[in-house]
């Protein structure tokens, strides 16, 4: 994971939990190099007042049941104007894991939280911050553009140019496929000679072709089935 900064907070109303919390995710910041903010609230208003002035947070650790506003409430206000902040909810019980599906919750945590679990939802909530945020400029029609790999379905290969197809234009970019493959990270994966697709795009694998979740069909090279197959299970 490439270097970058991440704010956290972290709302609970008991201040050992805070102090818990905040000790593990320093923890998770020495052992894999990324600088991190932890910034603590002990109460849904005392956060929803600092997050209205400045909207800077990336993770937010939530617990569910609290004096005043509850976590579910917060997270519901959340969402009214931030779909892509990543709320962690932390509760003592299991019986609230529907109701974060109408917050598009990242993940649930039961206490008492155990550090490698933590450490699991975490990173991957990181990896998903570092594929939202990631861009790469391509020159195109004699103008630069920046792109978000998000955005990115496939890539097909053109005698010496690339055409890449985002989610809004398809873009004519002179240069070869294994020089924009050098661009990309993870979330991507190339099926043979001519195609690399964005795995979030992926809807099924096949011995002999991807089908993406548009109807398209990529021929996948002979032997890289299982490869692409893991690229698959791995980025998700």
């Amino acid at each position: 994971m490439e270097q970058t900064r991440l704010n956290f907070a972290i709302c609970d109303d008991n201040p050992d939990q805070l102090t818990y919390l905040t000790e593990l995710l320093n923890e998770w910041s020495s052992q894999t190099g990324l600088t991190i903010n932890v910034t603590p609230f002990g109460s849904a208003e005392e956060f929803l007042f600092e997050y209205d002035d400045k909207k800077y947070f990336d993770i937010l650790l939530l617990d569910v049941e609290m004096p005043g506003m509850d976590g579910l409430t917060l997270a519901r206000k959340i969402r009214q104007s931030d779909d892509g902040l990543q709320i962690i909810f932390v509760t003592g019980y299991d019986q609230y894991i529907a109701d974060g599906y109408d917050v598009a919750a990242f993940h649930y945590l039961i206490k008492p939280v155990k550090k490698e679990k933590l450490f699991e939802v975490i990173t991957k909530a990181a990896l998903l911050i570092k594929h939202r945020d990631k861009h790469i400029f391509l020159n195109a029609n004699r103008t630069t553009v920046k792109v978000a790999l998000q955005s990115i379905i496939y890539i097909e290969a053109s005698q010496n140019y690339v055409d890449v197809y985002t989610t809004t234009d398809t873009y004519h970019v002179k240069m070869s496929l294994t020089a924009i493959e050098d661009l990309l990270d993870e979330s991507f994966f190339r099926t043979g000679k001519s195609f690399i697709v964005g795995l979030r795009y992926v809807k099924s694998i096949s011995k002999a072709e991807v089908t993406l979740d548009n109807g398209t069909l990529i021929p996948l090279g002979r032997g890289l089935y299982e490869a692409a197959n893991k690229a698959f299970i791995n980025f998700y």
